[in-house]
């Protein structure tokens, strides 16, 4: 246990007390629910990467990058703590709920956020570690002390953060950035806006109570609406690319495009609903939707990479 600032009735010691934070506390810290997508979307890119990697190479990039991934959440916190506070779906967050002190998830973050790159940068290669360094600075200042109170565009940009991850584990196999990475760090970044402005249909009161200027308070619901329908539109192109490029099979094509398909008819429904609709079902149902869509997505390219590959050994073993 820690000694932390709060009250204290030995003299002298008035503004300390022992931190009686947990592990569970300190994990929540990491955003779990974030850094489950980035570990999968990270091992989607090391899976369908050309080449191989060392399975115990292989295990230490996906660890440090999920360490890193938790590190950007912990400093996301730390920054956020005010209005998570205010917010509902974040008021038990362990800051706000008074389980951990600020200065203790500062240093959480900012120590994971240092091992996280060095561990990467060592055991596996440079390139890999400088992407993941670049994220955790991109997610935790440019996103969350700059875009994400300054700008209704926010999620817009500051999705870049959430996709590198393929990217990076594409990189720690390589060592390299290729038009195939990019590809995989687009279909995140262009479902990124459906996918929060969908939750930001139906948390308006929320954003709004404490001011972070998110598209459907700054320019209201229909223009947000159209938006994610235009996002959903070029997320379902971009997910059918890599059958298009030729490093996925047209069985992959159909898979991808049946999934957009699912995509752009949740977000036209969206569309379809009424403005101020209490209930906002449709912006739920898209919101579900599009993490299933993800998932998908990247299962179905590894589960093509593997079919591919063993088909490719049938037929030139016969």
């Amino acid at each position: 246990m820690a000694v932390i600032e709060g009250e204290n009735p030995v003299a002298g010691t008035e503004h300390l007390r022992i931190s009686e934070a947990t592990f569970k506390d300190y994990f929540a810290l990491l955003k779990p629910r974030v850094m489950s997508l980035v570990i999968f979307t990270a091992v989607a890119g090391m899976v369908v990467a050309p080449g191989h990697i060392n399975p115990v190479i292989g295990f230490i990039a996906i660890l440090a990058i999920a360490v890193g991934a938790g590190a950007s959440g912990a400093l996301n916190m730390w920054y956020d703590a005010d209005i998570d506070a205010i917010m509902s779906r974040t008021a038990n967050r362990p800051i706000p709920a008074g389980r951990i002190q600020p200065g203790e998830a500062l240093a959480f973050g900012i120590t994971l956020s240092g091992f996280s790159v060095v561990v990467l940068g060592l055991a596996v290669n440079v390139l890999a570690a400088s992407l993941l360094a670049f994220t955790i600075f991109f997610y935790a200042v440019i996103y969350t002390m700059w875009l994400k109170r300054w700008t209704p565009q926010n999620i817009v940009i500051g999705g870049a953060a959430g996709a590198f991850p393929p990217m990076i584990g594409w990189a720690a196999v390589t060592g390299d950035v290729t038009v195939e990475s990019v590809i995989l760090f687009m279909i995140i970044f262009l479902w990124t806006p459906a996918h929060f402005w969908a939750l930001a249909l139906f948390k308006m009161r929320d954003y709004g109570a404490v001011g972070v200027p998110m598209l459907p308070n700054v320019a209201g619901e229909k223009v947000t609406k159209d938006q994610i329908l235009v996002y959903a539109v070029l997320t379902a192109f971009c997910g059918a690319a890599p059958a298009l490029m030729g490093f996925a099979s047209p069985v992959y094509g159909i898979v991808s495009g049946l999934l957009g398909v699912g995509f752009v008819w949740y977000s036209v429904l969206c569309r379809r609903m009424p403005d101020g609709d209490a209930a906002m079902k449709p912006a739920k149902k898209l919101f579900a939707y599009s993490i299933v869509y993800l998932f998908a997505i990247f299962s179905s390219l590894m589960i093509d990479h593997f079919a591919s590959g063993l088909w490719s050994g049938l037929v030139g073993g016969a």
